[in-house]
């Protein structure tokens, strides 16, 4: 059985020697690490590898951006050096996308859902009434949360807590619901851009 990971927690910090000590203080058992674009400048696949070792599942957080071949190959490498989360800007377009994904089918990418909370929807990208109400319910969640922490209003569909128990995920799309194993379902949505 594969270890479920929720939470990444991030390192931010330009010191290999500080990395390691506060990677020390967590457990594998809960948490994966996230190492980010100022760890891995200064560090390098080193820490990923020392991380991995350690036991952690490894969120890449570089988000590549560049032309579909830099981006394949930047996906690659880092397939190779066994990180479990890599994620990309959407801003890159289908063809940077469609490279990122033909790359490393196996890993799981984030990234998509930021032209939604963030409103910057790039002209490649298909927009209609249901994006914008969708970016509005986004940004709805995300304001809630930062007054409440709570997502959830009286105007929004209600975003579920998260229970490991029923480990379902709020899938925002066409219609906004709740399912078990969204992963495929999701990868499938994304990368079926034409």
């Amino acid at each position: 059985m594969t270890k479920k990971t929720d939470i990444f927690v991030a390192i931010d910090t330009q010191s290999l020697e500080n990395a390691k000590k506060l990677v020390n203080q967590l457990s594998n058992r809960h948490c994966g690490i996230k190492i980010g674009k100022e760890l891995f400048t200064s560090c390098g696949p080193e820490i990923v590898q020392w991380v991995k070792d350690e036991g952690f599942k490894v969120f890449l957080d570089l988000k590549f951006h560049d032309i579909p071949n830099t981006v394949m190959k930047a996906c690659e490498a880092a397939s190779r050096i066994n990180v479990d989360i890599i994620n990309l800007h959407t801003l890159g377009g289908k063809e940077m996308m469609l490279a990122a994904k033909n790359a490393v089918s196996n890993q799981a990418f984030h990234g998509a859902e930021l032209p939604y909370v963030f409103d910057t929807h790039d002209e490649w990208l298909p927009f209609d009434e249901i994006d914008r109400n969708l970016t509005n319910i986004m940004i709805s969640y995300w304001v809630e949360f930062a007054k409440s922490g709570n997502p959830n209003s009286t105007t929004s569909p209600s975003w579920q807590i998260f229970s490991p128990e029923i480990q379902e995920t709020q899938i925002l799309g066409d219609n906004i619901y709740n399912s078990t194993h969204p992963s495929r379902e999701l990868c499938e949505v994304i990368f079926a851009i034409d």
